[in-house]
């Protein structure tokens, strides 16, 4: 089964909501950059042919400047990134060889993976063609009005999930979907829903509710305490980068 995935990380985004001078996937969490986090989940496995990393055009020297040596000694490829994070995915899309089976498309900032997650996640696409994680909304959601934050109806909640990623599909039907993406509708928000659109069924596999996205510092403080936990229970395996593999090069 060597080789059937591919997988793209989108990492070209603002991070408006995140503050400070540095953006989200490449901040330290507990000594190493985010993005790092989520991307050698999936370089490290055997059945996966490549990871797909995408940045913004601003962000290439910088980037180069500091992950440069790890790129040395990884199974990671550069992406520059568009307008948007579908023009993003498409860019990455584009560089995948027609040999590779199964594109999963996953968060840089959700960098709390592991490998069983991983294993289920691509079984159940093997399967089933196009899936997606998610975990089930265990909260009362409220509609609320946009201009008063007055509470106007509570939502039924029941066969709601909350969707995660890495979102995992056969690669010709992504390529098809992409194909179209000017024929669907504007109001599509993830590559499922594109999926959706051009009529290929979707399944959902269970998540985990520590597969969240890092949006907020307090995302990412939440981050650094399950990781630390995580620790205490079992040693983290530590993935050789090379010989440049220290935190000061981090």
């Amino acid at each position: 089964m060597t080789g059937q995935f591919a997988v793209i990380v989108p990492a070209a985004g603002k991070s408006s909501r995140f503050g400070g001078h540095e953006k989200k996937p490449f901040t330290s969490l507990d000594g190493r950059p985010v993005w790092v986090r989520s991307a050698e989940a999936f370089w490290t496995r055997s059945d996966v042919s490549k990871v797909y990393v995408v940045i913004a055009p601003e962000d290439r020297d910088d980037f180069r400047t500091r992950f440069g040596h790890l790129l040395l000694f990884v199974n990671v490829e550069l992406v520059e990134g568009g307008a948007e994070r579908f023009d993003s995915v498409a860019n990455a899309l584009a560089r995948v060889p027609a040999s590779v089976e199964f594109v999963a498309v996953h968060d840089a900032v959700r960098p709390m993976l592991t490998q069983p997650f991983i294993d289920g996640v691509f079984a159940a696409a093997r399967e089933h063609g196009a899936v997606v994680p998610g975990v089930p909304v265990a909260d009362t959601l409220k509609r609320v009005e946009p201009q008063t934050n007055r509470i106007v109806g509570t939502e039924p909640r029941a066969g709601l999930w909350q969707a995660q990623t890495p979102q995992v599909f056969r690669r010709d039907w992504l390529v098809e979907a992409y194909a179209r993406r000017g024929e669907l509708s504007a109001a599509i928000t993830d590559d499922a829903q594109l999926i959706e659109a051009t009529g290929h069924p979707v399944f959902v596999v269970p998540g985990s509710p520590s597969n969240f996205k890092i949006t907020t510092r307090d995302d990412l403080e939440l981050a650094d305490a399950v990781l630390k936990a995580r620790t205490a229970q079992r040693p983290e395996p530590r993935v050789s980068a090379g010989p440049f593999d220290d935190e000061a090069k981090w």
